[in-house]
């Protein structure tokens, strides 16, 4: 009688095209395909019995003690896949956004023995632009939801205060959508008068009225086969809300003094700071066209639900914004006063406070004297809440010394990653002050 060997678990695995990992309760990997090994520059016998925290996070602790919300121990809570964002580090250290997928492998009695996490690599911070930056856990929440709308052809409707980012936000969904290579199209609804904005959605045919003397082609026809981020939306008169739902319902658009309709493939990014909810109720945005761009919403935090946040952007605006690199490593005073500020201009205060703050101090070093916050509030009744929010941060966040750099290099074997998490500056920034020194 002919028998057939079944393929071992690694076997399986194997087939898998990204890195894939089985892990027990205990947090230790028990088996992981070669895809995962070759990401992450370790061997399978090396691998094994390893914590799964030592090995992505490059920590100590797993990483809902680091403010994460951790797959595995949900996984085995819940009995239920789970899908989130995290930062990981690859082979060479450096830190990259991944998706994971993670889903329980039980007995025959239906109890949860192992969990299978599929790594999704999304991108490298820095390597898409400086669209989004953070790591705070509501980034990573709100992170999670985008990278699972933006490949699908939905309606996306972003809510958040003024200046938290909505544009960026937009922008980030058509890079990772099937449409990246097709026009990313900006129409602000509170920038254009009412008489403008039908005209610069839909545009006119010669003749349409007086002054067109030719054909002009509106923002959705530009936008076509793309995305249309429709910023403000709640400030479109009622009359073209009217139209903007045709468009969606029927995928056609005509000109304003045309008769045919035009078929346009364009998928609708919508944003505002208003409570859409009470304008229906009030009769100041249509019930229907609310419902329609709801679909599926998304809350972008603001900057004082983040603070985790604020080194980080401050560190990305004055590296690629203010030719202000040399300022970093922001001073401890410095992050102290920046984190006791509630910026109630979120992340368009913090940006524009910086710009002004390298502008003073010009070529000297930069200083809390510098950092011109609108209310005023340097240090007054929050500056109890900024030393709890930086805790360790600024302990150690100072101006970095040669022997400072040396000596977490040497306690850390060379590994980069963990000397700028002893040193408490992101590893670009160590990398940089490495390079500066000249220290091999």
């Amino acid at each position: 009688m002919l028998t057939t060997k079944k393929p071992s678990c690694e076997q399986i695995i194997d087939i898998l095209p990204g890195p894939f990992v089985i892990i027990g309760r205990d947090y230790k990997i028990l088996a992981a395909n070669r895809a995962y090994q070759d990401h992450y520059g370790v061997e399978s016998d090396d691998l094994l019995g390893r914590h799964c925290y030592e090995v992505s996070h490059h920590a100590s602790a797993p990483c809902s003690q680091h403010g994460e919300q951790c797959p595995l121990e949900e996984v085995f809570s819940t009995g239920k896949p789970c899908q989130v964002m995290h930062v990981h580090y690859d082979k060479d250290n450096n830190e990259e956004y991944v998706q994971l997928q993670a889903a329980p492998i039980v007995d025959d009695n239906g109890e949860v023995m192992y969990m299978g996490e599929y790594v999704q690599v999304l991108s490298q911070p820095g390597k898409n632009d400086g669209l989004l930056v953070g790591r705070s856990p509501a980034f990573l929440h709100m992170s999670s939801l985008l990278q699972r709308v933006a490949p699908t052809r939905s309606t996306v409707l972003l809510l958040g205060e003024s200046g938290v980012g909505k544009e960026k936000v937009a922008e980030y969904i058509h890079f990772y959508s099937k449409r990246h290579t097709s026009p990313f199209v900006i129409v602000d609804g509170g920038m254009l008068d009412e008489n403008l904005i039908e005209s610069e959605l839909f545009g006119y045919e010669k003749g349409a009225f007086t002054g067109a003397d030719s054909r002009k082609i509106g923002l959705f026809e530009a936008a076509n086969g793309g995305t249309l981020f429709i910023d403000e939306i709640c400030e479109l008169p009622l009359s073209l809300q009217t139209k903007l739902l045709r468009a969606l319902e029927s995928g056609t658009i005509r000109r304003i003094g045309g008769n045919e309709y035009i078929n346009v493939d364009v998928r609708i990014v919508a944003a505002t700071n208003r409570d859409m909810q009470h304008m229906v109720a009030e009769g100041q945005f249509r019930q229907d066209l609310y419902y329609r761009l709801s679909a599926f919403p998304i809350h972008i935090p603001p900057l004082r639900n983040r603070r985790e946040d604020i080194v980080a952007l401050a560190e990305h605006f004055l590296t690629s914004q203010f030719d202000g690199e040399h300022h970093i490593p922001l001073s401890s005073e410095v992050i102290e006063k920046l984190l006791g500020h509630d910026f109630p201009g979120n992340i368009r205060e913090l940006r524009n406070t910086l710009e002004r703050a390298v502008i003073l101090a010009c070529d000297d070093s930069l200083a809390p004297v510098h950092i011109v916050l609108e209310d005023g509030n340097a240090f007054s009744s929050k500056q109890e809440r900024a030393r709890q929010a930086i805790g360790h941060l600024i302990q150690r966040r100072g101006r970095l010394t040669e022997q400072m750099v040396l000596d977490a290099l040497t306690q850390c074997d060379g590994h980069r990653a963990r000397a700028a998490k002893q040193l408490h500056v992101s590893e670009r920034t160590l990398y940089r002050h490495i390079k500066r020194l000249r220290i091999d």
